[in-house]
């Protein structure tokens, strides 16, 4: 490595060149990358619900109704007017409403009865069922506000989309200029040089800039990706580069000759620990690959490549950077701002017994309540009480119920068997209507007598397609399990040969595979950990026990929602326990190794180490822990989308409890376990006080 670092160290001008023509094109690149805010797009292209889109898309030229507007305080003449305007508007498909179930325009709503209205009309206020095109949706929805103005509420997986949209794009802008502000107060009170946070983020930036513009080679990337990758790869890579300025610094002051020989020697010293931190946070986002619910391969890839490129900008841009810049580093160095932490390592010292005795009392139970929460799987609570979405759409709920509307097309060509189907999932408890070619028209009657601007909706070339209305939540136990006896009585009349469409439908697949999910990927993710460390540290004790320290940290978090009773979101919970295990193993690694170094390189006893290894450490952690945590809670905090909430709050409370653990707990197993982990013929500590 020696030999490769110096032709490093002796081309740094172009390589500088060259890492900055890289960042200006992958800044241009950035802005041509997609992102899909759309939840259902994300699921396997195999599961029933996502073939049955595919196909309705192929077959019909109006997809499923994505959007409801209840209009208050209006007559019918009043809601057709409505409705005229709002079919007008660019990328609306299709508007319903009652007067689409009559032969005729006349409504005179005083002669139906309440069963026929009150889907459509109720204490004079009106829902309106309408269709986007997903490609024009965020401008249609804001074109349908201003025809409706306060006097309408909009709810619908389509409207959510599109706050979720633009909302984020703008949060997104606040959480980079928030986070960033973070990290330089913190680097500039846990570093030496005023100088040198600014070197470290001008690296880190070049870094994320290379992965955001290399995104592009995906196309398309998730809404998940886009708001927290940026974030979440400058907190996980920070360490990075401070670790070789650091290094740098100490070969300088060891007698190099050269600051460009203090350099090779900090590149070869350091290479090893870097490597084996950085592949630790890479495995534990790569296990996100094997999740079939594909915003977890999306994630995963996008964060362990842009880790990837992190090591890469600091192996080669970071050294002619900081030769660059090194008098001015070493003109503008300050005393430490942060006090000595030797009294809380003595305290440390005082509780490892008591410490481990706690952690194990609360290991079971903290894993046996973090898999008993209660879950949302959709988009349906993405946006809650108090956003305009949330507000809507519990203003609609309370006067028209929780409805939804799913799509059942056959293969056409059996108007008996199709009727017979209609009429079985019609007296399905939640039913509310079924509407279809044959309960459009009496069995007397010749379906070619209807309108031709009907029968396109509900007929194709080789499917018709009936519109079930349901009176149920967009996910739940009580719409999953309609949803199954839905397709069981589809089943029954044409036995695989029906396709199940629907906001409820594709939230039913989304439990279904994500579910799957959790136990492959949590089991990838802390057995290829495990197989890391135990490679690098040759021991299986000591890759049980930080592994163990960071799960028990894990489980404590997500063991909250569950005694406050709180949902969560699943997706949230899965990316999480990856991203927690694989981004702060680190420290439980850097304090493992400065225990033994100070147990084998010095004369210590075991707790002298304890003492010496956790006021060594604590400024390092504290750094990289409190700009993580920090990330995630100004994410939780600033966001409104409810999962990009969640995976911020979850990670700021996880950075937290990791490093408690780290701290207190972690230094206490390496005391009690000293005989196991050092092998050391004598221990002095009778011999050393502290």
């Amino acid at each position: 490595m020696e030999h490769f670092y110096r032709h490093v160290v002796k081309h740094r001008h172009v390589i500088i060149a060259i890492f900055l023509v890289l960042a200006a094109v992958s800044f241009w690149a950035r802005s041509k990358v997609n992102v899909d805010y759309d939840m259902n797009d994300y699921l396997p292209a195999s599961s029933a619900s996502t073939i049955a889109l595919d196909t309705m898309q192929s077959e019909f030229s109006t997809a499923i109704p994505n959007c409801r507007v209840m209009l208050r305080h209006v007559d019918e003449q009043t809601v057709l007017t409505y409705k005229k305007k709002i079919a007008a508007v660019d990328g609306v498909t299709a508007v319903t409403w009652l007067d689409d179930r009559l032969p005729n325009d006349t409504i005179p709503l005083e002669f139906l009865s309440s069963h026929i209205t009150a889907p459509y009309y109720k204490n004079g206020n009106a829902l309106l069922t309408v269709t986007l095109n997903s490609k024009k949706r965020i401008a249609a929805v804001s074109a349908i506000r201003k025809i409706v103005g306060s006097r309408g509420a909009l709810t619908g997986s389509a409207v959510s989309t599109a706050i979720a949209t633009t909302s984020t794009v703008k949060e997104i802008r606040i959480i980079t200029l928030v986070a960033i502000t973070v990290t330089l107060l913190i680097l500039t009170l846990t570093t030496t040089s005023w100088i040198e946070p600014f070197v470290v983020l001008f690296g880190l930036g070049v870094a994320i800039m290379l992965n955001a513009g290399s995104n592009l080679m995906f196309g398309t990337i998730s809404f998940v990706t886009n708001a927290a990758g940026n974030i979440l790869q400058l907190a996980v890579s920070l360490d990075y580069s401070v670790f070789l300025i650091h290094r740098f610094e100490e070969c300088q002051q060891h007698g190099a000759k050269t600051a460009e020989e203090a350099m090779i020697e900090a590149l070869t010293k350091s290479t090893g620990s870097i490597l084996s931190s950085g592949l630790t946070t890479v495995i534990g986002f790569l296990a996100l690959v094997l999740m079939r619910f594909r915003i977890g391969p999306d994630m995963g890839l996008a964060l362990a490549k842009g880790v990837g490129i992190s090591l890469i900008t600091v192996f080669l841009f970071m050294p002619g950077v900081i030769l660059l810049v090194h008098p001015l580093l070493e003109k503008t160095t300050h005393r430490s701002l942060l006090p000595d932490f030797t009294r809380f390592g003595r305290f440390v010292s005082k509780i490892t017994v008591p410490a481990v005795v706690v952690f194990a009392i609360l290991v079971i139970p903290a894993y046996v309540m973090s898999t008993q929460n209660s879950y949302y799987f959709g988009s349906s609570h993405i946006f809650s009480a108090g956003t305009t979405y949330g507000d809507d759409t519990a203003a609609i709920q309370k006067v028209f119920g929780k409805t939804d509307t799913y799509v059942l097309m056959v293969p056409k060509g059996d108007e008996a068997k199709e009727r017979a189907l209609a009429k079985a999932v019609g007296k399905l408890d939640h039913v509310t209507s079924v509407t279809d070619m044959t309960t459009m028209v009496g069995p007397a009657v010749p379906t070619e007598m209807l309108p031709e601007k009907l029968t396109s909706q509900l007929e194709s070339k080789h499917y018709r397609r009936m519109v079930v209305a349901v009176r149920a939540n967009y996910e739940g136990t009580q719409t999953f399990n309609l949803v199954k006896r839905i397709r069981k009585t589809a089943e029954t009349y044409y036995p695989g040969k029906w396709l199940l469409a629907g906001e409820g439908v594709s939230t039913y697949d989304m439990m279904d595979t994500v579910t799957a999910d959790m136990q492959k990927v949590n089991f990838v993710a802390i057995a290829a950990v495990f197989v890391v460390l135990l490679i690098t540290m040759r021991s299986f004790l000591l890759p049980a026990l930080l592994v163990l320290t960071i799960e028990t940290a894990i489980w404590i978090n997500f063991s909250i929602p569950h005694l406050t009773g709180t949902p969560i979101f699943y997706i949230a919970y899965l990316i999480i326990s990856s991203i927690q295990l694989g981004a702060t193993v680190d420290y439980a690694i850097y304090l493992t190794g400065r225990y033994k170094e100070n147990r084998t390189s010095f004369v210590c006893g075991k707790k002298h180490a304890v003492v010496k290894t956790v006021s060594e450490c604590l400024p390092s952690v504290l750094t990289s822990g409190t700009v993580l945590a920090l990330v995630g809670l100004i994410l939780g905090a600033v966001s409104s989308h409810g999962v990009l909430k969640e995976i911020g709050h979850f990670l700021g409370i996880g950075t937290v409890l990791s490093l408690i653990m780290v701290l207190t707990v972690l230094p206490g197993l390496l005391y009690l376990a000293d005989r196991f982990v050092v092998r050391k013929p004598k221990d002095p500590d009778s011999a050393q006080s502290v």
